[in-house]
């Protein structure tokens, strides 16, 4: 009996590892600085052309100083990024190990730490099919030891957009949020099941905590698939992102009110930050949430760069706690991630919150949100923070996700960007 049900207990534990594995997370405490990005713009989205040369780059940096055996694998996922229960055969052409070998010892910082760096994909490692895939890294070759997580995705382009930015239909909205209303031609797929075969999402900022899965288009004829109902898709309009430039902690910028230098590391403190939610819109350029490492020192940064303790403060009105809600700090930096490390604690006797994090030199953007406190499944706000504007220069993208009937992945088959500002990347 125990024979027998043995191959079916593995098959469970199997897929129970799968699912565990959440993209763009970080599993082990020393892992910091974890970027993913296309080759030379560190901005940029890790987002392929399949079959094309295009490549990116992975940096992180492992605080345990020491060296260790990391190695990186691709996990091929769904459009909702559940894992696809095939062979890697049938996504990778080559190696579907690939140990990581380019590391550095830091120098200069007073917190030591293990700069990794690899560029792929590599030459004998090659992606052979579109769609998500989540990239792991882990320890010693097993996929168990997982280190961090990683979001990236290779298109082919099969179908073609007609796209527009609009008010939402709801004057409740119409000040605060944005709405997009768009057309997708599918002339150049096989669609015979159009409700099973295609998918559709939709991206503000290249964020996935508050990605919109559309359900069946509003109205479809022939090949045109038209999503255009009157609350779906719409979006907080936020506001422009907060910045802080810890490209030197020597040289401090204006959002720097002092930096303690100890002999265990630095000590950032932040002027604080009030309240935007009830200040008119005012547009200045950000990076949409993201942040790059760069130093203005003469060092190189990579290696070079040291880490600082930031504190973070944010005064609510009145000095009040705000009621029933608590307070995160997020962007790319935090992964967008609600969790103890990003979120803020009132201080009776400051009259404000107040959270830190360990980052590296660099340009950040980040903001505040916050959740219904207890919420199971948390939403986050901008509306009583940093306020919400349709104003609000955004970035969009609309992905579009195919099957084929009997397949048993979906296929990452077109994207579209589009800048609330009225500029298509």
């Amino acid at each position: 009996m125990k024979a027998r049900f043995l191959p079916t207990l593995i098959a469970i534990g199997l897929s129970a590892a799968l699912k565990a594995q959440v993209p763009d997370s970080v599993y082990t405490p020393n892992i910091y600085s974890a970027k993913l990005y296309l080759k030379g713009n560190p901005l940029a989205y890790p987002l392929l052309s399949l079959g094309s040369n295009e490549q990116m780059e992975l940096e992180f940096d492992d605080l345990d100083g020491d060296v260790k055996n990391y190695s990186y694998t691709y996990q091929l996922c769904n459009a909702d990024w559940t894992p696809v229960q095939v062979s890697t055969f049938d996504y990778i052409r080559g190696f579907a190990e690939n140990h990581i070998t380019d590391y550095r010892h830091s120098s200069l910082s007073l917190i030591g730490y293990t700069h990794y760096h690899a560029v792929l994909p590599d030459n004998n490692s090659r992606l052979t099919a579109s769609g998500n895939y989540m990239l792991k890294v882990y320890l010693d070759n097993d996929t168990s030891r997982l280190a961090f997580t990683k979001r990236l995705m290779v298109v082919q382009t099969a179908v073609s957009f007609s796209v527009q930015e609009m008010p939402p239909m709801n004057p409740q909205f119409s000040q605060t949020s944005q709405k997009l209303q768009f057309t997708v031609n599918t002339r150049a797929l096989p669609i015979s099941n159009p409700f099973q075969q295609v998918h559709v999402v939709i991206l503000q900022n290249s964020r996935w905590d508050n990605a919109i899965y559309m359900g069946n288009p509003s109205f479809y004829s022939g090949t045109n698939f038209q999503y255009n109902s009157d609350d779906i898709p719409v979006f907080q309009g936020g506001n422009q992102w907060r910045w802080l430039d810890l490209q030197s902690f020597r040289f401090q910028s204006d959002r720097i009110a002092k930096v303690d230098f100890l002999k265990s590391g630095s000590v950032v403190l932040l002027k604080p930050d009030k309240d935007r939610s009830g200040i008119p819109y005012y547009v200045y350029s950000d990076n949409n949430g993201k942040y790059y490492i760069q130093s203005t020192d003469p060092i190189n940064v990579t290696w070079q760069g040291d880490y600082g303790r930031v504190r973070f403060v944010f005064v609510p009105p009145d000095n009040q706690p705000l009621d029933g809600k608590d307070l995160y700090v997020i962007g790319e930096f935090t992964g967008y991630k609600l969790n103890e490390s990003t979120k803020l604690v009132f201080n009776p006797s400051t009259g404000a919150y107040e959270g830190s994090a360990l980052m590296k030199m660099g340009y950040y953007n980040y903001a505040y949100v916050t959740v219904n406190t207890g919420d199971p499944h948390p939403t986050p706000s901008f509306e009583v923070t940093e306020g919400n504007h349709f104003e609000t220069e955004n970035n969009y993208d609309i992905l579009v996700y195919y099957r084929t009937l009997g397949g048993r992945a979906d296929q990452l088959v077109g994207i579209y960007s589009l800048n609330t500002g009225g500029a298509v990347r």
